[in-house]
């Protein structure tokens, strides 16, 4: 297949559906469906790219993100609580709950490490004081703050090799790294990868590509950028049609079609009326980049017949 010129396409929406703040996308490659969540909504969506069926599964909750297990169900933040659910029934089962924590805090972006462990931040209602954490859920159940001190928890990302850990708390303009070690996942040397200009908008969520450069959607940037994490260079990027750019994940039958997320949360009229398509679920199809399969979570709930 002949690749296109790189970011010259433009990014479609996927479906008719908008959220008022669509995050956390991941691509199973088992199924060939795009899973997202509407974190203000409250539900889950999935989109079987082949056969267009659009299921969503409604939580009653603020839904921060969500991670594949290894048996094919899901793993859910919602509110401060971690729930199996079942992916066709919906039916939940109680992991865990955070403890001892400040009023106000709820659950966001949350990503699974290559070797299985389920990383998820939190961050206040108010989105305005850094009272928020990054925890660590290994498979045992076992829920470990790793990180304090943080506003809105946001995209996290490893490099192919395991050694590196990428995280964005949002309101610092920056992308953090830290030598990670795959066997514990502990995290040393912490440190400035490099910062966002404020003429790009704010970093929310992230992915990596199969070269090891980093993706982010750009909230108030109109944008998913490509960056190299090792120069701090922008590599270039995609317009959106939209300016709440949430989050992005590269799926597709080869890993090459990059699906992006959008909000239309706290739009003026006016604003919905240039901006008719936040919220969407975006695709830039054959986008000339390749992700890498998302992790799993290492531990396969056990469910009674839904």
């Amino acid at each position: 297949m002949k690749q296109p010129e790189l970011f010259s396409q433009k990014p479609k929406p996927v479906l008719a559906h908008r959220c008022e703040l669509g995050e956390g996308p991941v691509w199973d490659n088992h199924t060939g469906s795009l899973i997202w969540v509407d974190i203000l909504g409250g539900t889950i969506h999935e989109f079987d790219v082949a056969t267009g069926k659009h299921h969503h599964i409604k939580t009653q909750a603020l839904v921060g993100a969500v991670a594949l297990c290894t048996n094919g169900h899901l793993l859910a933040a919602l509110d401060t609580r971690l729930e199996w659910i079942h992916r066709d029934s919906g039916k939940r089962k109680l992991l865990t709950a955070l403890e001892h924590i400040p009023d106000g805090i709820r659950f966001n972006d949350g990503k699974c490490d290559p070797a299985g462990r389920f990383w998820i931040g939190t961050m206040p209602l108010s989105e305005d004081r850094p009272i928020g954490a990054l925890y660590c859920l290994g498979p045992d159940g076992d829920c470990k703050e790793q990180l304090r001190g943080i506003t809105i928890s946001n995209g996290l990302a490893w490099n192919a090799a395991g050694t590196t850990m990428y995280y964005i708390d949002t309101p610092t303009r920056a992308v953090q790294a830290f030598d990670f070690h795959p066997e514990t996942g502990a995290l040393t040397n912490r440190r400035i990868a490099f910062g966002i200009p404020e003429s790009e908008g704010f970093p929310d969520g992230m992915t990596i590509d199969s070269e090891d450069k980093l993706w982010i959607a750009h909230w108030g940037g109109w944008q998913v950028a490509r960056w190299d994490p090792e120069t701090g260079r922008k590599l270039g990027a995609f317009p959106l049609p939209a300016a709440q750019i949430t989050s992005c994940s590269f799926g597709g039958p080869e890993g090459e079609d990059l699906y992006i997320t959008s909000a239309s949360k706290g739009l003026t009229l006016g604003e919905l009326e240039k901006q008719p398509l936040a919220g969407s679920l975006f695709v830039v199809k054959n986008s000339g980049f390749r992700g890498r399969p998302a992790n799993r979570f290492a531990f396969e709930p056990k469910f009674d017949t839904p």
